[in-house]
């Protein structure tokens, strides 16, 4: 097994801005309905951008949300319930995303179909307690029909942000936290892969994230795959180091352009953002 690990430092993000935040957020997506064309339209008669209703009852199981595709030219509208009717049926089709659960004071759970350069993405997001988010779960399956085992791959992920907080607390003195908040993991054919976020409080007020990537070959080829990553080792070490360092600075890029609103203010943000995601000022 190889294991690659590299820490970064990012702005601290307020547990009390973000959890007010998530429920504005979800409370106005409950209090949306239905409008013309299948719109979601906000109480004061706003549509969403980029939402709408394809299939099914609004915010009911089973209902199908994405984009309605522009009619050729001269072809007239295409109709709601033909248009997504299911994401991958045509090259370019639009990503559909299907409600599997709308309970805002336990669980909103939804489930992502798309169909991308040959391969079938399925992909599943759940969150728990999603007015005050206590953790995340996400699911992902993929494969490219006919091609085989070797193209085929599945991953879980959860982020306990009741953890997340609790080791984002503590003493700058501290150990770590034994359990990552945060982790993940990839099973393929020929490998295992497995991540972890762990953060702990620096000095400064600002979080210092360790990232860990463990790889392991998957049974007759592990001496393969040991030999592989042995000549790969550079390559990846540099890949992940690149990759938390971008993560970080767009991190503390974007919560550098945050306005600290609260309450009504905050609320009216969040739906300005949703009616007009391109010209909304941040949050």
């Amino acid at each position: 097994m190889a294991r690659f690990a590299h820490t970064v430092t990012v702005a601290a993000l307020d547990r009390g801005w973000f959890e007010e935040a998530a429920g504005a957020l979800v409370d106005l997506l409950d209090a949306s309905r239905e409008g013309p064309g299948g719109s979601v339209v906000l109480t004061d008669g706003r549509p969403v951008e980029g939402l709408r209703l394809l299939k099914g009852r609004h915010l009911r199981p089973g209902a199908r949300y994405g984009e309605v595709p522009a009619a050729p030219e001269g072809a007239g509208e295409v109709p709601v319930e033909h248009a997504g009717a299911g994401a991958g049926d045509s090259p370019g089709a639009p990503q559909a995303v299907v409600l599997r659960t709308w309970r805002p004071s336990h669980s909103v759970e939804v489930e992502s179909l798309v169909e991308e350069d040959g391969m079938s993405l399925k992909m599943g997001l759940r969150l728990s307690e999603p007015r005050r988010p206590r953790a995340v779960e996400l699911s992902l399956s993929g494969q490219k029909p006919g091609g085989g085992s070797l193209y085929r791959f599945s991953g879980r992920g959860k982020a306990d942000l009741a953890a997340w907080w609790a080791a984002a607390d503590r003493l700058p003195s501290a150990p770590p936290a034994a359990r990552a908040p945060v982790s993940g993991r990839a099973v393929h054919r020929l490998a295992k892969a497995r991540l972890t976020l762990t953060p702990r409080p620096a000095e400064n007020g600002s979080w210092r994230i360790t990232v860990v990537l463990s790889v392991r070959g998957r049974w007759l080829l592990r001496p393969v795959g040991a030999v592989v990553l042995f000549f790969a080792r550079g390559p990846v070490e540099r890949g992940l180091r690149e990759a938390a360092e971008t993560a970080a600075e767009e991190w503390n890029t974007a919560l550098a352009e945050l306005t600290p609103l609260h309450g009504e203010a905050l609320r009216a943000e969040i739906a300005d953002a949703l009616v007009n995601p391109d010209g909304s000022t941040a949050l």
